[in-house]
C-alpha cells in the first residue's frame, strides 16, 4: 500500500507541472484562436464581405489554430508530436475515404462562398429545386420554396448542375404567347395588346416592351407579348395581364382558340355475298 502512494507521489510531483502547463497551454491558446478569428471575422466585416463568407473564414481560422494548440498542448506531457502527426494523417486519410461525399460537399460549399453564384435572399433554381436561399452553409444550402416548403439541398449537387439566379437584375421580361382565330382582326387584337400594356404602368418603358405577329400555328394565330418590369413586380403584372387580355378579347369578340382537330370517316358500302 506504502508502494502505490509512493508511486502516485512520484508520479504527481513528475507530471503535475507537465500537466499543468498543458493545460494552461491549451486554455491560453484555445482564447487566442477565438480572439484571432473574432479579429478575422471583423476585418472581413469591414471590407463588406459577404456573411457567409465571414463565418466559414472565422470557423477555418479558429479550428485550424485549435489543432495547432491541440499539438503544442500534447508536447508539453512529453508526447512525440512527430508521431502524433504522422496517427492524425493516417486518420484522416481513412475518415476522408470514408467521408468522401461529405468532403465533396464541403468542396462543394467552399467554392459556393468564394464565387457567389447567389446570395442570402435570393431565389434561385438550383439542384433541381426552385426556391429562396435562406442559408448557405459549409455542407448544404436551405431554401424555402414558393409554397413556404423547407429544402435542404447537398451543395455538391448545386455546383454540379446548372444554376439560375431569378433575382440577380433588377428587372425581368415578361414572355406570353397569345393565340387569336384566323377569322379575327389581327390589327385590332394588337392595338387591343398594346393599349393594355400602355395602361399598366408597373410595365417599364425602357427596355420597350414587344409585340409582334410570331407564328401561324395549326389552330391560331399567334402574338409574343414581352413587356420588361421589375423583378418584384415579375408575377403580378403576369397574371393581371393575362387577366386583362382575356377580358378585353371576349369584349371586342376576338376568340382565343383551343386546339382542334377534324376527323373524316369514309364510309363503305357493304355488298352482302351470295
Amino acid at each position: 500500500m506504502e508502494s502505490m502512494w509512493e508511486t502516485a507521489r512520484i508520479w504527481l510531483v513528475t507530471y503535475s507541472t507537465k500537466v499543468l502547463a498543458a493545460i494552461l497551454v491549451f486554455i491560453i491558446g484555445k482564447w487566442i484562436s477565438k480572439k484571432i478569428a473574432d479579429i478575422t471575422g471583423r476585418i472581413l466585416k469591414r471590407n463588406n464581405v459577404d456573411i457567409t463568407l465571414v463565418s466559414f473564414s472565422e470557423s477555418l481560422v479558429y479550428y485550424s489554430l485549435l489543432v495547432l494548440v491541440a499539438i503544442a498542448a500534447a508536447s508539453q506531457l512529453g508526447i512525440n508530436t512527430t508521431s502524433f502527426l504522422t496517427i492524425v494523417g493516417a486518420a484522416g486519410l481513412a475518415i476522408g475515404l470514408a467521408l468522401k461525399d461529405s468532403l465533396s460537399n464541403l468542396a462543394s460549399g467552399v467554392m459556393l462562398i468564394l464565387f457567389s453564384p447567389f446570395r442570402v435572399g435570393d431565389v434561385v433554381s438550383a439542384g433541381g429545386v426552385i426556391g429562396k436561399v435562406m442559408a448557405i452553409g459549409i455542407f448544404n444550402t436551405i431554401l424555402f420554396t414558393p409554397d413556404n416548403q423547407k429544402i435542404i439541398v447537398p451543395n455538391s449537387k448545386i455546383t454540379a448542375d446548372v444554376i439560375t439566379n431569378v433575382t440577380a437584375n433588377e428587372t425581368r421580361r415578361i414572355d406570353l404567347v397569345i393565340g387569336i382565330s384566323y377569322d379575327d382582326d389581327i390589327d385590332m387584337a394588337k392595338q387591343i395588346l398594346t393599349g393594355l400594356i400602355e395602361e399598366d404602368r408597373r410595365i417599364l418603358k425602357d427596355p420597350a416592351p414587344m409585340i409582334a405577329l410570331s407564328e401561324l400555328a395549326d389552330s391560331s394565330v399567334n402574338f409574343v407579348v414581352r413587356p420588361w418590369v421589375k423583378g418584384s413586380d415579375y408575377w403580378d403584372v403576369r397574371f393581371d395581364l393575362t387577366e386583362r387580355i382575356k377580358k378585353a378579347f371576349d369584349d371586342a369578340k376576338i376568340g382565343i382558340p383551343y386546339p382542334q382537330q377534324d376527323v373524316h370517316l369514309y364510309v363503305e358500302k357493304y355488298t352482302p355475298t351470295a
